[in-house]
């Protein structure tokens, strides 16, 4: 995995209502690209992709340990990197898998327990490197993990096939279209629940560490471990995350490349609920930032754009492009374009894709993973004639 060197776009022409174009000068515009032709040299080849890491195969009637010789005796220990912000209750969980968790709020209670000599509350979080006093406990019988039930291996086997990347601290999944990231009103199936099954020896389950609508499909980050969690989150927080996603919309954006700069609120309604363009100052407007390269046309009636989200709306991208003209094919929510009928052989589905995440490491180094088109816009992309092998423009576009 490499880093890429951040380069301005080109300049564009006029723009539509809300966006402007990207700032560079003139002598920085890469070649341009003529249909038909080979994309210049620098764009045409990325640095080859590191080998797929084996996935995460649990040991199916593995018999969880008690942890080593039982504190008979009062015992200090320290809080590791990967214990940092957890909860006290959840601390001595995660270290002593057996201890009920009566025995937990008992000691707790009559603060037997003492971080870095005080009296702690059940709820109060911890930090790396404080010493943690435990008194003498005693622990429930192991715990016997036995086969997966037919429906787990389901599960667990849907998941491998889900992964892109893997390692002792991350997994990226491609998670199709249709899938749901957590449960809601009417929603049976979604990836946090099914993670359930990924669950370690220590009742860690990996968690998810930022989300996607139920129709985009992509990269999905998971987070197996505390330390990375944090870290990952953070990263997020602090917009050093960097994530493209490829949508087909409705008619060519004008210019070709821009930045879209808005409000959005959020507008309930008894049936649906959707993000709004709002102003400043407004109840619940949160500033949203997107920036947008036409990468092929179709006919001028379709456009294989690239976007890249600055910040991390809810429906953001879906918002946006329907705001400039150009809403997103197959979008239930926000493709409001009267008398417009889908060319055909397409389907009417949400063609989003979150087609790539950049991402530094929790340990070092960068996390860069990209997605391949699923299924629907795979077959649309075969039918308008567009080369999904193309370079990306969008990859060079500015961080603000």
């Amino acid at each position: 995995m490499s880093r890429r060197v951040k380069r301005p776009l080109r300049p564009a022409g006029d723009r539509p209502k809300g966006a402007r174009p990207y700032r560079g000068s003139q002598a920085e515009r890469p070649p341009a690209h003529r249909p038909g032709g080979k994309p210049p040299a620098r764009f045409a080849a990325s640095a080859p992709r590191a080998p797929k890491p084996a996935p995460f195969i649990p040991e199916p009637g593995k018999i969880i340990p008690e942890p080593p010789p039982l504190p008979t005796k009062v015992q200090t220990v320290v809080v590791t990197a990967d214990e940092n912000n957890m909860r006290v209750d959840r601390f001595l969980e995660a270290r002593f898998p057996g201890l009920s968790f009566s025995h937990i709020q008992r000691i707790v209670r009559k603060g037997e327990l003492r971080v870095n000599g005080k009296r702690a509350d059940s709820k109060d979080r911890i930090e790396e490197g404080q010493s943690i006093r435990i008194p003498p406990l005693k622990l429930d019988a192991a715990k016997v993990v036995g086969s997966l039930s037919e429906a787990a291996t389901k599960t667990l086997q849907a998941l491998k096939d889900m992964i892109l990347f893997e390692d002792a601290d991350v997994m990226v999944l491609n998670k199709p279209a249709g899938l749901a990231v957590q449960g809601g009103s009417g929603i049976t199936r979604n990836v946090d629940d099914m993670l359930e099954v990924m669950r370690d020896a220590k009742g860690q389950k990996p968690r998810l560490v930022h989300r996607l609508d139920k129709e985009t499909a992509g990269c999905l980050l998971i987070a197996k471990t505390r330390f990375a969690a944090t870290a990952l989150t953070g990263s997020f927080r602090h917009r050093s995350a960097r994530k493209v996603y490829w949508a087909l919309v409705a008619g060519v954006p004008k210019p070709k490349q821009g930045r879209i700069s808005t409000y959005l609120a959020k507008e309930e309604s008894e049936d649906d609920t959707i993000m709004v363009i709002a102003k400043h100052g407004d109840e619940g407007a949160s500033h949203a930032v997107t920036y947008y390269a036409v990468v092929e046309t179709s006919a001028q009636k379709l456009a294989w754009v690239s976007l890249k989200p600055v910040t991390g709306r809810t429906h953001q991208l879906r918002a946006h492009m329907a705001h400039i003209g150009h809403a997103i094919i197959g979008d239930p929510k926000y493709f409001n374009k009267e008398n417009w009928e889908l060319p055909g052989g397409l389907q009417k589905r949400l063609h989003l894709l979150a087609r790539r995440i950049v991402i530094p490491h929790p340990r070092g180094g960068t996390i860069d993973v990209s997605a391949p088109l699923p299924p629907h816009m795979l077959q649309s992309w075969n039918l308008l004639g567009l080369e999904a092998d193309r370079f990306d423009p969008i990859e060079n576009a500015p961080e603000e």
